[in-house]
């Protein structure tokens, strides 16, 4: 059976979650699926200024609390020198090596390479929101079988806005889809998922996000207090319901990362074999 190696890149800075769980999960279930055999590794890249080297197949890097704005912590520059180097790494390897960036991660992708402006929200975006595909989104592989619009967990204070087309354009990049319409907010739509190369696809949302699980956790005195609390009353039922909905964010987790893990190991596999 073909093993695999994965390096998972945690940037939650040890506070509590449900994404790592997420993650794991859905590495399990592409085990069995592609009928392979991972080795996971996972790296806390900010409590523990851990960053992979280069001799994994497939990395996931997560979400995270905080700013994703430039800081002087350690673990800053040693994240940005692994992205650069798989970059480079690719630039002239068979062998590819594939990343998976989510939230926090692609925030901090999308200010490294320069791409648009991460910048604070005026308002937290908070819930099981609509996601819109554009048409490279429509075309792209990992999307297959979603629908337009798709459903999936956004929580965020930052966003990223003003592409800089010829930064895009340089990189080989492309937008894969956009927040939901407001036409009544004159301002700008922020960026939800970018293909930067073949190997690397970014998402502002979360892919990996469970209704399941996190229905279970939502249903809970701490989260509901929590939700209620910070959001209201209103936007708690509407994520309840939305959460018992199979064909919402149940269906997206059931397609982007495994496309994603299953992509990754057929290029792989087909590089290997050549």
């Amino acid at each position: 059976m073909p093993t695999f190696r994965i390096a998972v890149l945690d940037l939650y800075n040890n506070f509590r979650n449900e994404g790592m769980r997420c993650i794991y999960q859905l590495l399990s279930r592409a085990e069995a699926a592609n009928q392979v055999t991972f080795t996971v590794d996972t790296f806390n890249v900010r409590a523990e200024n851990q960053v992979p080297g280069l001799e994994y197949d497939i990395y996931i890097s997560s979400g995270g609390p905080g700013s994703p704005l430039p800081s002087d912590e350690p673990w800053e520059p040693l994240y940005f020198e692994f992205i650069d180097s798989l970059l480079t790494y690719n630039q002239t390897a068979e062998r590819k090596k594939h990343l998976l960036a989510i939230c926090h991660s692609f925030q901090l992708l999308s200010r490294h390479l320069g791409v648009g402006t991460v910048g604070k929200r005026k308002s937290t975006s908070f819930g099981i929101l609509p996601i819109h595909l554009t048409e490279a989104g429509e075309a792209e592989p990992v999307f297959d079988r979603l629908p337009e619009p798709f459903y999936a967990v956004d929580s965020r204070d930052y966003q990223l806005t003003d592409i800089n087309e010829e930064r895009m354009s340089e990189l080989g990049a492309v937008v894969l889809c956009l927040e939901k319409e407001r036409p009544h907010v004159p301002l700008a739509r922020a960026i939800m998922a970018i293909r930067f190369t073949p190997e690397v696809l970014a998402t502002q949302f979360h892919p990996e996000a469970d209704g399941e699980g996190m229905l279970r956790y939502m249903l809970t005195d701490e989260r509901r207090e929590q939700v209620v609390t910070t959001y209201g009353e209103e936007k708690y039922h509407e994520m309840v319901e939305l959460l018992s909905d199979p064909n919402t964010i149940e269906y997206t987790e059931s397609v982007i990362v495994p496309n994603f893990l299953q992509q990754a190991i057929e290029r792989i596999s087909e590089s290997v074999a050549a």
